[in-house]
């Protein structure tokens, strides 16, 4: 295989957004040195061959490249003939309409409009690998009586038998029937974690191994790595009785116990090898594709690790974060989160509202707090979704559970509107949640990561720093209402009072 660098000098005041959303933080490129190898790489987050400039330009390949800003220019290392570098039109969106248009074209479809009316709510932080029934019940039952909205129940990691024996642990969920209806009746949906690893030495690893399902080494043995769980067998996803085996598997959970759908997790690039045999040859990339495509059978999905796909009917949830207020935690929301958009994942979600970070939650020192998990809830309000997973009534006092529940009925509140802008991205593929720099490309804020536009009239700048009662807000032209009565005139940039008690955002006035 032939390989080709192509050198891009940089514009005047020329950014570049793309490439692995977990990049986010260091968006936009350009002006510091920056490299990512995109091959068997995606940052254990979402990851797309697309990189767009706020000058018009982009650069598309099928195929993984690498790429570094240095030294005023760019450089893209992949695949011969592979590699597309565009002029089309001369800002952000434009860049991006032609990407979108041209290689990611909008399927039509959405996941179910239900993930952007109500929150999202998982047993992670709550159960970690020791979900049970009880706990289960108990913790819907307690969402309910603390006066959240009932919504969308995601059940993690260890409900099952063992990793690929995708059947519920008798003795931790004794009628799992039972408890799906219950959790029905309280106005739930309900979805299951699952991967595409198989412990090994079990029935089901010895079938799958018998039909070929399991990726193998050269020498016909079966593939064993190491992830986060442990070792075990992965499944091929190039094998199409192998995907259709998983899939029948899927399906007998929703006929047998009402499953409403999966929060299909792994499946990261980085846990795969070149030297893997499947039914075809298959970069790390392309198996990760082929498990997010596994998702689309789907309305209730969720994903962490995707490559390509971008357009498709898929959430993709920002990866686990850290409960702190810089690094990889608060302050990576809405820089991450607008990646998502810019490379085409419009059906976006945050993590988890204080952190998805298990290590965090298991510290002998760890305490919550409080004003971090409430600035988490508002940021995340004005996201596409939200989701929670530590409850907020075992670790927040009277007056800061109050606030994140004020959060929660906000993104409520808000929810038909975002409906409407979710089936607008179904049709069009621009991103829910945009970037200022997308949505007024004139304004002159490509550098503006602490805010974002949900669609084109909603300004949301939550305050990300702790202590804070107060924030800059750069306004693009217009009239802004606030949602505490305010009227700003702009272009201009104004602090705003943002005590904890507030999440500031703005609508814009119609002319």
């Amino acid at each position: 295989m032939k390989y080709e660098t192509i050198r891009i000098a940089l514009l005047e005041n020329e950014y570049w957004w793309g490439g692995a959303v977990s990049d986010g933080v260091q968006m936009p490129f350009g002006g510091r040195d920056h490299w990512r190898d995109l091959y068997g790489d995606a940052g254990y987050n979402q990851a797309s061959p697309l990189l767009l400039s706020s000058r018009g330009r982009s650069v598309w390949s099928e195929a993984p490249f690498h790429f570094a800003f240095k030294d005023g220019a760019l450089t893209v290392s992949g695949q011969a003939g592979t590699i597309k570098i565009e002029q089309n039109g001369g800002n952000l969106r434009e860049a991006f309409g032609h990407a979108a248009r041209t290689y990611f074209p909008a399927s039509g479809a959405s996941p179910d409009p239900l993930f952007f009316n109500v929150p999202q709510y998982n047993t992670w932080m709550e159960m970690s690998y020791e979900p049970t029934q009880e706990k289960v019940l108990a913790y819907a039952e307690a969402i309910v009586a603390n006066g959240f909205p009932s919504g969308i129940l995601m059940i993690d990691d260890n409900w099952h038998e063992d990793y690929g024996t995708l059947t519920f642990h008798a003795g931790r969920f004794p009628d799992p029937r039972a408890m799906v209806e219950r959790l029905h009746a309280l106005g739930f949906r309900v979805m299951l974690w699952v991967s595409p690893f198989v412990s090994p030495d079990g029935e089901v690893f010895r079938y799958l191994h018998r039909q070929g399902f399991l990726l193998r080494e050269a020498d016909g043995e079966p593939v064993i790595r190491k992830w986060w769980n442990g070792y075990s067998g992965i499944l091929d996803g190039t094998n199409e009785g192998a995907l259709n085996w998983f899939n029948g598997q899927l399906d007998r959970l929703i006929e047998k116990y009402g499953i409403d759908g999966f929060k299909l997790d792994a499946g990261d690039p980085q846990y795969y090898k070149p030297s893997d045999v499947g039914a075809r040859p298959a970069t790390p990339n392309e198996q990760c594709e082929a498990w997010a495509r596994l998702g689309l059978r789907y309305a209730f999905n969720e994903y962490r690790a995707c490559w390509k796909l971008a357009g498709q009917p898929i959430v993709q949830r920002l990866s686990d974060k850290n409960h702190s207020w810089i690094g990889d935690g608060l302050a990576s929301l809405i820089p991450n989160g607008l990646a998502q958009g810019l490379v085409g994942y419009a059906f976006n979600c945050p993590d988890m509202v204080g952190g998805g970070q298990y290590e965090d939650l298991i510290r002998p020192d760890f305490e919550v707090d409080q004003e971090l998990f409430v600035r988490y809830a508002q940021c995340s309000a004005l996201f596409p979704m939200i989701q929670f997973s530590t409850a907020p009534w075992r670790v927040l006092d009277e007056r800061h559970l109050a606030y994140c529940l004020e959060a929660a009925k906000l993104h409520c509140t808000l929810g038909p509107e975002i409906e409407q802008l979710v089936r607008q991205s179904a049709a069009s593929g621009e991103p829910i949640m945009r970037h200022m720099a997308y949505a007024f490309p004139e304004g002159g804020f490509e550098t503006v990561s602490d805010q974002f536009m949900l669609g084109n009239d909603i300004l949301a700048a939550p305050v990300l720093e702790k202590g804070a009662t107060s924030r800059k807000v750069a306004f693009p032209q217009g009239t802004w209402q606030g949602d505490d009565g305010s009227s700003v005139s702009g272009p201009c940039t104004v602090e705003v009072e943002a005590p904890l008690s507030r999440l500031p955002w703005y609508r814009r006035e119609q002319a």
